[in-house]
């Protein structure tokens, strides 16, 4: 059974952090479920794997994973919550449901940081030339400044620390 956007809200929601220190925007939930706020998912997901690294974190279950991410105020924000990574290489249709989810993205945003001064790290090729100009434009704090965090799969994971870490040092955390 597929989830759904009220379900992956509400595994993130048992993980926000009180005070949100810091937004990364990913692109949207994958197809195969792997969600990155289940609890009950594996601490090798790329993502999650990824930003435990960043943490300088390793934990033993991905609860445990996830509260150190709570605990630092760190929050992962999907741009759409329609899983676009089963459209394979239709740049396009994947580009137009992030478009299309925009003022939703902002408005969870808002919620988060209604001064919107939280730093926010878009990562992800397409998510970064989607959203960093215009969110920039709405007044977030978007740390890329036009740096492309890649995606943490596929070989990606040098270029993602590369182009991580010195965004989350520029934030001071």
């Amino acid at each position: 059974m597929a989830l759904t956007k009220a379900d992956y809200l509400a595994f993130r929601r048992k993980f926000e952090p009180t005070t949100v220190k810091l937004v990364v925007i990913a692109e949207s939930p994958p197809k195969n479920q792997t969600y990155f706020y289940n609890p009950a998912g594996k601490t090798s997901e790329w993502l999650f794997s990824a930003l435990m690294k960043q943490l300088g974190h390793t934990p033993m279950t991905k609860e445990d994973g996830l509260r150190e991410l709570q605990r630092r105020g760190w929050i992962l924000v999907d741009a759409t919550y329609e899983p676009v990574d089963g459209l394979g290489t239709q740049k396009k249709m994947r580009n137009a449901i992030i478009e299309r989810d925009y003022r939703l993205l902002v408005a969870t945003l808002e919620e988060m940081s209604p001064d919107k001064s939280v730093p926010i790290i878009l990562i992800k090729a397409n998510v970064c030339e989607l959203l960093d100009d215009r969110l920039t434009a709405d007044g977030f704090n978007v740390l890329n400044g036009g740096v492309r965090v890649a995606f943490p799969a596929f070989g990606q994971q040098p270029n993602f620390h590369a182009q991580f870490a010195p965004l989350v040092k520029s934030a001071g955390l």
